[in-house]
């Protein structure tokens, strides 16, 4: 592994700023401290910025060589999540029931270095450097508050990267294809009728109907989908009743379906509102259901992983690069960019033998990064930002 001087000079400044934004997290949409943490340190690199809805921060870097150039867009989620804080470290959460138990204090704190990196060396290229300090990953509303913008308009390429426990320090996951599956919420609200529970005739048991519905759900994995193909149909939520002798008038579900193929998600999402339909149907109730899009698949362009293939392999060594990394029904509106601009999304492994912390799994108050990982991704950052700059890829 070759870090480059420019990226190992900045070293003190990224641990830092990594631990500011691990002790001071703030969840999605709520990230007010942390975008004015942002703006001050893009005001003293000399980066314009602006707000993009009320908690995300976008800023830009012109190039001043000569000549035509093109964009680049890079990417750092910037929320936390509502959890404690467990470990027993000098930057331990400051607020309560709030802990960066995903490494978004990381990415904020590794983009803002490459910010600092990329000013520097302005001269030396030509076109824009696009960042986005993105809010609220954890709950899909971020990336696509960026998108209406307009902000992926003329980008040529758009390139992030993600902290795993899954992998160890050295290692970075570019793999071209699938790597994040679709997430959709869903909310199915049943309408029955009323009654005593010793006259069940008289009434419509949404209670029932409503478990039921849970049961049928499962069949659009075991009945109607592909066995090749990935599908997620997950009910996490059941409200019903009032009193335990009263047949229950209304019911709630709350679930989720996850996929990686765009036609097997509408098949599916549309399966789910058919059962649930004609199920309390069935029983002479009525179903209103809602979706929420949080996530699309989350599919890296081949090409754009070849060309951060050739950027990493001097950093990394080709045998530390991984081309095959396992798909993960997690989702990350990423997706949202790469829907709309050729890019990729990486895996850079932050999993350490010298903290047990940093081989806990994502979203654990015992979670934490080895933060020499962070000069790697933030080397790789620079680089392909460079080349897109330079080499002027087709969009």
């Amino acid at each position: 592994m070759t870090v480059k001087p420019y990226v190992l000079a900045e070293k003190a400044y990224l641990t830092d700023l990594r631990r500011h934004f691990h002790a001071h997290p703030e969840v999605s949409l709520q990230e007010y401290e942390t975008c004015k943490k942002i703006e001050g340190e893009l005001d003293s690199m000399g980066i314009p910025h602006k707000r993009i809805g009320e908690t995300g921060v976008y800023g830009w870097i012109d190039g001043k060589k000569a000549g035509d150039g093109v964009t680049v867009a890079l990417r750092a989620d910037i929320d936390a999540l509502a959890m404690e804080d467990l470990k027993e470290v000098p930057y331990h959460s400051q607020n309560a029931g709030v802990c960066h138990a995903c490494g978004h204090d990381a990415h904020t704190a590794t983009l803002l270095t490459v910010a600092k990196i990329l000013k520097a060396k302005e001269n030396e290229f030509s076109g824009q450097v696009r960042l986005f300090f993105q809010q609220a990953e954890e709950i899909g509303q971020g990336a696509r508050q960026f998108v209406q913008a307009g902000l992926l308009d003329g980008v040529t390429r758009v390139f992030g990267a993600h902290v795993t426990s899954h992998l160890d320090s050295g290692k970075i996951s570019l793999t071209a294809g699938p790597q994040n599956a679709s997430c959709d919420y869903f909310k199915i609200q049943i309408h029955g009728k009323g009654a005593h529970v010793s006259t069940p005739q008289l009434g419509v048991d949404a209670l029932y109907i409503a478990s039921q519905i849970v049961v049928q759900l499962q069949t659009i994995v075991s009945r109607n989908t592909d066995p090749l193909e990935t599908v997620v149909v997950g009910v996490g939520k059941l409200q019903a009743g009032t009193q335990y002798n009263i047949v229950a008038e209304h019911a709630v579900l709350e679930g989720t379906t996850r996929s990686f193929l765009p036609e097997v998600r509408k098949f599916t999402n549309d399966r789910v509102v058919r059962i649930a339909k004609e199920t309390a149907a069935l029983y002479g109730a009525e179903a209103e259901v809602e979706f929420l899009d949080f996530a699309a698949p989350l599919v890296n362009d081949p090409q754009a992983v070849e060309e951060v293939t050739a950027v990493a392999a001097p950093v990394f060594q080709r045998e530390n690069i991984i081309s095959d990394f396992q798909k993960a029904l997690g989702a990350d509106d990423y997706a949202d960019y790469l829907a709309v601009t050729r890019g990729m999304y990486a895996f850079v492994g932050t999993r350490s033998p010298k903290d047990p912390h940093t081989a806990v799994a994502h979203h654990h108050g015992l979670f934490d990064v080895d933060e020499e990982a962070l000069l790697l991704s933030c080397n790789v950052y620079v680089d392909y930002a460079l080349w897109v700059l330079n080499e002027k890829p087709e969009a």
